[in-house]
């Protein structure tokens, strides 16, 4: 015969099993089941399976080591790559004004050149005036 149900359960019958099932937790004092899940499973029963659990534990704790002092690479990178960035920045600000400036020294020196080319006809403008000049006054006296 299948077991009865009650359809409806009164206030008494759940705060009264709650009430006893917190009695349970709160006075039973079990040190091995605290033991169990603390330290986990011991014994003779439990020793090859409780070494394997620590090599993998092991192997665990080598990843870990391995993935922060991959991140920590990582964070150094990313470190070197901010100042590449701002070197390069700046580099490129220096290479700018530098062409600015050249470009500025090639007009002043395109200039200068046309200056002296210039003072240069005029001078031998003069010299070939001055040579005429005499030969002319030569020949008329």
């Amino acid at each position: 015969m299948p077991p009865k149900f009650k359809r409806h359960l009164n206030d008494d019958d759940v705060t009264g099993s709650v009430k006893s099932e917190r009695r349970n937790l709160l006075e039973d004092d079990s040190d091995e089941e605290e033991d169990f899940f603390l330290r986990g499973p011991s014994g003779p029963r439990f020793g090859p399976r409780n070494d394997k659990i620590k090599h993998v534990q092991n192997q665990v704790d080598e990843v870990i080591d391995v993935m922060q002092e991959n991140i920590t690479k990582v964070i150094e990178r990313g470190e070197r790559l901010d100042e590449l960035q701002d070197k390069s920045e700046s580099l490129s600000d220096n290479a700018t004004a530098f062409s600015n400036r050249s470009k500025q020294l090639r007009r002043q020196m395109w200039w200068r050149g046309c200056k002296i080319k210039a003072i240069m006809a005029l001078v031998a403008a003069i010299l070939l005036l001055v040579i005429i000049i005499l030969i002319v006054m030569k020949y008329r006296t």
